[in-house]
């Protein structure tokens, strides 16, 4: 029925919501719907106070005593136990460090260290490229192989020559979302180890690290946790093989006794030994304090409105664009991510005039228009406004084309 969706209706379920509207905790321009949350996360409005605080008075008047007296050594792993609810990881088995294609790095090596007579890494086509950069100089690093399949032939290709599995839980492109449990499943199932890229996922999918024994994760910070431009990334492992796993980046700060300045390596229990260097302080001070908007809210509560916010924003759209503006995410939500990804020869300029409405939204090239909701700081009214100026912008592409 052609305009089923209205304003009203779109308000009616912000009321009914129970994760809420929680824009004034987020400094969001006057004006703007902000739709590009999967690239870079609003600012928090506690954020600029927190990083102010640390500078002045903590580095600022206590200079090196910041490292013991304030907090600055445990802030990896204080920081990593408050993401580890959001992808369903226990205390102990997140820590905060390096930027994500490091951070892989890291655990692939140390995957293939812990798997020394299995020579594959496994991957698919459309994996994120910097992770197959990643995973091409670790297998030669290591004299191994990356083989890299069809997203499809997966199940088929995991055989007991691979040590690791190495994908993207939802793809960047799309939002398609791979079958977590059923491919850690298959990957245990052969003797391999599993690890999974989160940083389209999380702070906006359940992703079930420990309630499907996810042995290895990746994460960035900067989308939908919020931490800001660059800021650092997360890296799981389980418990259960904490030990089994060596740090193939051995540093300082990864050692049993930092402070004792031994040449001889000793790793520290833990999560602890995949540090390298000494952390960001700044960076990860604006991160902490970005967390605090999930204080309160379950991971399950935020993706119950990610879905129904990209559920309403596809039926919106669909209502009122041409046929020519495709959708190239999963129909079923079940398998896409916080995301929905249309395809359109205009795809430029759709995006653009959208955001010349006030909509940002994302480009990538040749022809997708990617749109990402963030539960945090969208309300139901936002999404139906949103995608009320998508609409007409692509009428008016299609009639500017003939």
């Amino acid at each position: 029925m052609a305009h089923a969706w209205t304003t009203d209706r779109a308000q009616g379920l912000d009321r009914a919501d129970e994760v809420g509207g929680a824009r004034g905790s987020f400094l969001l321009p006057e004006g703007i719907i902000y739709l590009d949350g999967n690239s870079l996360g609003a600012l928090s409005a506690g954020v600029a106070g927190h990083i102010s605080q640390l500078v002045e008075e903590e580095w600022g008047s206590r200079l090196i005593a910041g490292w013991n007296g304030c907090g600055w050594m445990e802030a990896p792993e204080r920081i990593g136990d408050r993401i580890a609810p959001l992808i369903g990881a226990l205390p102990g088995e997140v820590i905060v460090a390096d930027t994500t294609t490091i951070a892989l790095a890291k655990l692939l090596g140390a995957a293939l260290n812990a798997r020394p007579s299995r020579k594959v890494i496994l991957s698919s086509t459309d994996n994120f490229p910097s992770d197959l950069f990643s995973a091409t100089a670790v297998a030669r690093l290591f004299g191994a192989e990356l083989r890299v399949v069809d997203r499809s032939e997966i199940p088929a290709a995991l055989r007991d020559d691979v040590a690791v599995c190495c994908l993207t839980h939802v793809d960047f492109r799309t939002g398609e979302m791979h079958d977590l449990p059923a491919i850690t499943a298959l990957t245990h199932d052969v003797g391999a180890l599993s690890l999974w890229d989160l940083c389209h996922s999380a702070g906006a999918v359940v992703v079930g690290c420990e309630e499907h024994g996810v042995d290895l994760a990746v994460g960035c910070t900067y989308k939908y946790l919020n931490g800001g431009p660059g800021s650092q990334s997360f890296m799981y492992v389980r418990r259960g093989i904490q030990g089994e796993l060596e740090n193939p980046l051995p540093g300082w700060l990864g050692h049993e006794a930092p402070f004792d300045f031994d040449p001889s390596w000793r790793p520290a229990g833990g999560i602890r030994r995949f540090l390298t260097s000494s952390p960001p302080i700044i960076s990860m001070a604006a991160l902490e304090a970005a967390l605090e908007a999930f204080d309160g809210v379950s991971i399950e509560q935020v993706r119950a409105k990610s879905l129904s916010l990209s559920q309403l924003f596809l039926e919106a759209i669909e209502e009122r664009a041409p046929a020519s503006l495709v959708l190239v995410s999963p129909r079923d939500q079940r398998r896409r991510g916080s995301q929905i990804s249309l395809r359109h020869e205009h795809a430029a300029s759709i995006i653009e005039g959208s955001a010349a409405r006030g909509v940002i939204g994302d480009f990538r090239a040749p022809d997708l228009c990617r749109f990402g909701f963030t539960p945090l700081y969208l309300s139901h009214e936002d999404v139906f406004r949103a995608a009320e100026m998508v609409a007409e912008v692509a009428v008016a592409a299609e009639a500017a084309t003939g």
